[in-house]
């Protein structure tokens, strides 16, 4: 009936046909009017009323495919798990009364180890590494002052009417902290005809009357009330239960007289200040960096001294691993990777040195430089950029003034990534393979190509191809305006506030204009084709149709369009011309790409019309295909279907 294995005291059938029952499975009432949902009573039925006939138990959160006590509020719950928690609720609990003890440091059944951290009480879903326990042979783990809860109980924050201990049906969130467990279905203290909830660990705290931190310069004192403010802090609403500071004339959740001060985020590259009231005249931008969504300047937020960046305060610490505290103000935030000999009228950087190359940098324009690639992240160079004038070396400043070390919020580990220079890599991101500027991550060693850091950075972003700035949400569901595809399995995607226009991130980083040999002018990238003859809408590379509403390459001049992935072919953001050593061969080699004499592969022997190694020494003709010989992680990179 419950599909657990059989303990006495118990039946069996008459007939030895191994049929058995629990007696406390054998006797469950047909209707239960459970304490803890005095709403609707919980009807027995032999399976649950679904096509599968299975359920999954809103307790345990174990599926289960036998019999089912099922509300008509969509709540299943296995026998045993409805029973156990109806005893728990009469305090029918006897056998308790048999049951050792167990201390959270001492061995368990499991052998000689300290409790496993994912061993929870049934009741209030925190570890039971907390305090001591009952292990019952039907499968609950208790705590012992669970065990001893109250089913009723007056409690200052809602002197109305008494709590009653219930399943959290409703999802309500708690009152007194303002949040939700997150923990499944889990118990709370309720008043129903009121809609007040309570987390149990809520309930049984004691409020303090006065708390002092060293976060904040006065101490906070306890106004219990009962309606609904809004933080100071976090802008977030609370009720019942405040603290206010009278010298600073702000009221504020518990948990916020703890807020910290200064943090360091992984969203940002300079330190982040809470602060409880901002001038609204000293942002040009209000939306959050995390979020994308306005912050009110009349409730708390952190934000950067530095910069135009401002965040929510529940979105800044909603994940704890994004986040230092920062208890010495004047500590030094990442180093920068230029350092500044000269700067012109308007205060910008004219002339400077970066770390990665051994010659002054020059603030552009230069004449002829706009044919050129930047070395950090290999796109066509735009303004504004730095040149070298001692050698063809580029960078967009953009990229020239990105950190020595920089913490990327798509990036799970949590310490910074390092800047790294012409080491083949592939982007754990777009999945394109390079070899120019990246950051690396020494724990994982993980690779971020320099196109994703930047396009990546929190805030609005601009695409030459859209008139309103876009802003990356991380859940976005929809369709591509570049390559047509969905969204849903990219991780996130560029979204327009004000418009349906959406892109991946593979799409927002192509490059604007390329050249290729079908043409002998610079092909630039196009969103839309005006021609309306069927018969023009193909690709002069491949002699395939292409689709008139997706992104190509076109020079209007020629009238040459292009499939972008015939341009792009399979490694764009390979530097032609530098230095590859990661082979067998004695001689360093150089990445090459042939246009109209394809040597054949010393490898496979195959002509090498892509990408290949060439040896730098002239009297050494060895070449190979970049595939034959490169490592497996840099073979084969994600492609566009454009």
């Amino acid at each position: 009936m419950c599909g657990v294995k059989v303990s006495t005291p118990c039946f069996s059938c008459a007939q030895d046909c191994g049929f058995y029952l629990h007696k406390v499975c054998a006797e469950p009432p047909l209707e239960l009017n459970h304490p803890f949902h005095p709403h609707h009573p919980l009807l027995l039925m032999q399976n649950a009323p679904y096509p599968s006939g299975g359920y999954l138990c809103n307790l345990c959160d174990l599926e289960g495919n036998k019999f089912v006590y099922h509300c008509s509020c969509d709540l299943d719950f296995h026998i045993k798990c409805a029973l156990f928690t109806f005893n728990i609720s009469e305090n029918h609990l006897k056998e308790l009364e048999h049951v050792a003890l167990q201390h959270p440091l001492i061995c368990t059944k499991s052998g000689d180890r300290e409790l496993e951290d994912d061993a929870k009480c049934f009741l209030c879903c925190e570890p039971l590494a907390n305090y001591t326990y009952f292990s019952l042979d039907c499968g609950f783990n208790l705590h012992k002052k669970c065990a001893k809860l109250s089913f009723k109980l007056n409690h200052v924050c809602h002197r109305k009417h008494p709590l009653v201990l219930q399943f959290n049906s409703e999802q309500f969130s708690c009152k007194i902290c303002g949040e939700t467990s997150g923990k499944g279905l889990g118990f709370i203290y309720g008043c129903s005809p009121c809609k007040f909830a309570a987390h149990l660990e809520c309930v049984s705290a004691a409020l303090d009357l006065v708390i002092g931190d060293k976060r904040h310069e006065h101490p906070f004192s306890l106004f219990p009330r009962g309606s609904s403010f809004i933080c100071d802090a976090c802008g977030i609403e609370g009720s019942y239960a405040s603290y206010i500071c009278c010298t600073c004339n702000i009221m504020v959740h518990k948990k916020c007289t703890s807020l910290p001060r200064i943090i360091k985020s992984k969203w940002h590259d300079h330190h982040l200040f809470h602060k409880y009231f901002l001038r609204i005249e000293d942002f040009r931008v209000l939306a959050c960096i995390m979020c994308n969504y306005e912050v009110s300047t009349d409730y708390g937020s952190y934000y950067c001294s530095e910069c135009d960046v401002i965040l929510h305060v529940k979105c800044a610490m909603k994940d704890k691993d994004s986040y230092e505290i920062v208890e010495n103000e004047d500590e030094v935030p990442n180093e920068s990777s230029i350092i500044v000999i000269e700067r012109n009228n308007a205060e910008e950087a004219r002339k400077v040195t970066h770390f990665m190359h051994m010659h002054n940098l020059m603030l552009g324009p230069f004449v002829g430089g706009y044919e050129n690639s930047c070395e950090g992240c290999m796109l066509p160079i735009t303004d504004p950029f730095y040149y070298c004038t001692e050698c063809v070396f580029f960078l967009h400043k953009a990229c020239a003034e990105l950190p020595k070390m920089k913490n990327v919020w798509r990036h799970h580990c949590r310490e910074p990534l390092a800047l790294i220079s012409y080491k083949g890599i592939r982007c754990e991101q777009c999945r394109q393979i390079s070899n120019t500027f990246a950051y690396e991550c020494s724990e994982c060693e993980g690779q971020i190509c320099l196109r994703c850091v930047i396009a990546l950075t929190p805030g609005a972003r601009t695409c030459l191809k859209h008139e309103h700035p876009l802003f990356f949400y991380r859940d976005y569901k929809g369709q591509c305006n570049a390559c047509g595809f969905t969204t849903r399995w990219a991780g996130g995607a560029f979204c327009c506030k004000d418009c349906n226009f959406v892109l991946h991130l593979q799409c927002f980083s192509l490059p604007i204009t390329v050249r290729h040999k079908c043409d002998e002018h610079l092909l630039s990238l196009t969103n839309h084709d005006d021609n309306s003859y069927s018969e023009n809408h193909h690709c002069d590379i491949c002699e395939k149709s292409r689709h008139p509403n997706r992104w190509f390459y076109h020079c209007a001049k020629c009238d040459t369009s292009t499939h972008v992935d015939c341009v792009l072919e399979k490694y764009p953001f390979l530097k032609l011309g530098s230095i590859y050593e990661e082979t067998g061969h004695p001689h360093p080699l150089t990445i090459v790409k042939k246009k109209y004499y394809y040597p054949d592969c010393d490898k496979c022997s195959k002509p090498c019309e892509d990408v290949a190694l060439e040896c730098s020494e002239s009297e050494c003709k060895y070449i190979v295909h970049w595939e034959c010989v490169a490592r497996y992680p840099l073979k084969w990179p994600s492609r566009w279907s454009m």
